[in-house]
Formats: structure tokens, sequence, C-alpha cells
């Protein structure tokens, strides 16, 4: 089975197509600038080896419909494509950021499904339209061929209501569905998933803390297999200290500030999500890697102050998962920053022995995949590469198999 997997952003449209069969990646692109002067695709053919076959071209490109059009010519062209016809396409797969309480697991798209994702539209705005969008362009340009939805807040649905309940009144979350919905759910949900396979254990016997570090970042505790916490919120605005992002605060901070400010509080809220996190504190970039340059070798004060909040915060939430799950069997580091940045796991994983937590410094500068603690570590560490577009064809590749 053949899968085309779809990420589309506002404008933008990330895809994959896997033959599921092997689970081998084919051919992979990103379009940006959907609907915006210089539009453009960057193709990538995967060659015997893992060689990659770059291709770029800029076109015109006014909404995703002419952008998944492209993504078809791509993938068919005769010198760089992978298809000889789109009829090879079994099933596509897509990513949506926000099915609410409304979906706990993977679905066929259908017309009630859309429906559902649109009244889910108020609690993510800026992606579940463009989500929608995506599906109603390959139900144009691709009839007939079934469609399945993977929801990052899909995974989380498993958590207890002391997990997901704000102290709040009630009422807000009768009526409004305001609670923690956490996201990152695909990801959490794969390298949990290799996590046990790499431990030779199956997975409904280990409580596994899963950190999700990027530009964004989010920590899971899984507990059998299913979320039992995770660090973000009724918006990805809560939890970590993140590339532009405050995290979790005193909420009253947002009213202070916009009496001193003279901000509205949509201001201060778009300063909480742009200007914040590790670019507010350092006052230089949201990229970690600049952090690192400006501390170590400019000797820059506040970047240090920024590496130790950010460090901190991800070692509040193991040491509270660890706590909630009655003990911890394993912690993987995953996405752009928890694969690539030996630092931000040293000092995440440092003084922790105490709790069983011992990190074998030479793998881990190493950064190899796979295990990176001790031997003697009680609690085993592991570096595990996400595959978020994987996990989503292997979803896809279930649910129509079944059909």
């Amino acid at each position: 089975m053949k899968v085309l997997v779809l990420n589309c952003g506002s404008s933008s449209l990330k895809y994959q197509v896997l033959d599921m069969d092997k689970e081998t990646l084919l051919c992979k692109g990103l379009i940006e600038r959907i609907g915006i002067e210089g539009s453009n695709l960057a193709h990538q053919k995967i060659l015997a080896g893992g060689k990659k076959e770059k291709t770029k071209l800029e076109v015109p490109m006014k909404d995703h419909k002419e952008a998944l059009q492209h993504v078809i010519d791509a993938i068919l062209d005769p010198k760089h494509g992978v298809l000889k016809d789109i009829k090879e396409i079994d099933a596509v797969g897509h990513r949506a950021v926000h099915g609410g309480e409304k979906f706990a697991s993977s679905v066929l798209v259908t017309e009630e499904v859309i429906k559902m994702m649109e009244d889910c539209i108020e609690l993510a705005p800026l992606h579940n339209p463009a989500n929608i969008t995506g599906v109603r362009a390959c139900q144009e340009l691709m009839p007939g061929v079934p469609e399945v939805v993977v929801f990052d807040t899909a995974f989380h649905q498993t958590m207890p209501p002391e997990s997901y309940i704000y102290p709040v009144p009630y009422e807000y979350y009768e009526k409004y569905g305001v609670r923690r919905y956490g996201f990152h759910g695909t990801s959490h949900r794969f390298v949990a998933q290799e996590c046990a396979k790499m431990m030779g254990k199956p997975i409904e016997e280990l409580n596994i803390i899963t950190c999700h570090l990027g530009n964004g970042g989010s920590l899971c505790a899984v507990k059998g297999g299913k979320s039992f916490d995770t660090s973000m919120g009724f918006t990805p605005l809560g939890g970590l200290a993140m590339g532009t992002r405050s995290g979790n605060l005193d909420p009253a901070i947002v009213e202070f500030i916009g009496k001193k400010e003279g901000k509205t509080e949509a201001e201060v809220n778009e300063i909480l999500n742009k200007k914040s996190g590790i670019l507010g504190i350092s006052g230089i970039s949201s990229d970690m890697r600049d952090i690192k340059k400006a501390a170590f070798f400019d000797g820059d004060p506040r970047a240090e102050i920024t590496i130790e909040v950010f460090n901190h915060r991800i070692k509040s939430y193991i040491g509270a998962y660890m706590a909630e799950m009655n003990g911890c069997d394993a912690i993987v580091f995953t996405a752009g920053v928890g694969e690539n940045d030996p630092i931000t796991r040293a000092r995440t994983c440092k003084d922790m022995d105490k709790l069983g937590i011992k990190l074998d410094l030479q793998k881990n500068i190493d950064g190899k995949e796979g295990l990176i603690s001790t031997d003697d570590s009680k609690i085993k560490v592991f570096l595990i590469p996400t595959n978020e577009e994987l996990m989503i064809a292997r979803d896809t590749k279930e649910i129509v198999e079944a059909l």
C-alpha cells in the first residue's frame, strides 16, 4: 500500500509518499507561501542508500488545491517523481491539530468528520481550517481515494480527569470545553512505541516519559502505552518555556502587563506566544543554537539563564510525572532540540542520579539513536528521532485495510 501523507498549514503544505509494505519513504517535499508571492515547492526523491535527489520549483499557487496539484505533478514527474500514475496512491493520511474531545483516535474522513473538525475551529483557528482545506483539495483532485485524519490531540484523550480538568468553575469546561488537551500526540505515541521495542518489553508494562523538544515542546507521561498527563494545555502556549512561547505562568501576569504597558489582552497574548520563552528571556533568538553560542562563547549571562530556565522546566515535569505514575522505566528525548542538542540532554539529566537517572556522557555526545544512559542507570534514557509522518501512514494503512 502506498500512502500520501499531508500536513497543511495556513500557507504551507508538507508531504511524503511512503510504501507501507516495507515502510519505505519514496519522496517528500514542502510547499511554502501558498497564496503569497514567491510560492515554491522543494521536492526530494529518496534514492537507493537513502541519498536524496533535490529539486525546487517556483510557481504561483493561489490556494491549497493548486498546491496539491503541484505535489501530484512532482510525484508523477518522469525524472523526479516516484509513481507513474496517481492511482497508485491507495490512501491519504492528514495531520490535523485539534480534535477536541470528539476524537480519541484517527478516523476515516466522512462529511460528518469534516463537520466535527469545523466545530473545533475555535480551539485551533490557525490550524484546523488549513487541515480541512487539505482534505477538501484531495477530495476534488483524488476522488474516491480514502482519506484518514490523525489528530495531534487524540493520543491525550486517555488522560484521567485529574490531569485535564483545570481548577476554574466547572461550568467553563461543560459550556466551552476549557480543559487540558495537549499536543504533539502523534510524536509522543511514536517514540513511546519505539522505546518499548528497543527495551524488548510490552508497552503496556512500561511507564515512559517522552520529551518532544523543538521550537515548540511538550512532555508526556505515557503509562502503559496511554497518555496519562502532558505539559501543553488548552492551547500550545502552556507548559515548557519554548522558542517564543512563555509556557506556564501566573495568569495574573496578563492583566498586570496589560495595565503597565497599556496593552489589550489580545496584545499581551501575542507577546506570550511570539515574543516570550527563549527569545523573551535572552533577547537574542528563539533558536537554542544561538543561545548556546552567546552563553558559552560570548559569556552572555542572560543566555546562560535562558538555558537554565529551559532545562529547569523540563526537569520539573520529569519529576512530576515520575511521582504521578509511581515510577518511570524510561525517558525519551526527541524532536529538533531533543535529538540534536547533547547539552540540553545532559543538563536535564544532571543531578538526577538519586532518582536513578545516569546519562552516559560519551553516548550522549555521540548522539546516535538508541540508549544513551549508563548500564547501571535504573531509568533508561533514549534518544529516538520522531517520525510523525510514519505514524500517520501506519494509522492510515490500518484503517483503510479494515474497510
